[in-house]
């Protein structure tokens, strides 16, 4: 399976952005993890192919993860960005069986200004 993501880019704190990402196969979860400068790769939000999600501490309430199952995508609509939002942002899926997310897509930047 092999990941597609887009939308990244430069916002101003406050401000939103919306992230997509296309499969090129079925997956059961897909997610959106980051990566800041200097830190190590976290889990924002995690959706199953159910629709039932998860979110990180930090962005609940702010961002929400969405699918479409039928367009083998998976979106991250992020609203009241920060700055310490400001990272590369990664999409990721995998099966009902395997690897919890074996298959993962190129990083698209996120910057949030102040």
């Amino acid at each position: 399976v092999q990941l597609q993501a887009s939308g990244g880019g430069l916002v101003q704190a406050g401000g939103s952005l919306r992230l997509s990402c296309a499969a090129s196969g079925l997956t059961f979860r897909m997610a959106w993890f980051r990566q800041a400068p200097g830190k190590e790769r976290e889990l924002v939000a995690d959706i199953t192919s159910s629709s039932s999600a998860t979110y990180a501490d930090s962005v609940k309430g702010r961002f929400t993860i969405s699918r479409d199952n039928a367009k083998k995508a998976v979106y991250l609509q992020m609203s009241s960005l920060k700055p310490e939002d400001t990272a590369v942002y990664y999409c990721a899926a995998g099966r009902i069986t395997g690897l919890l997310y074996a298959y993962w897509g190129q990083g698209t930047l996120v910057t949030v200004s102040s």
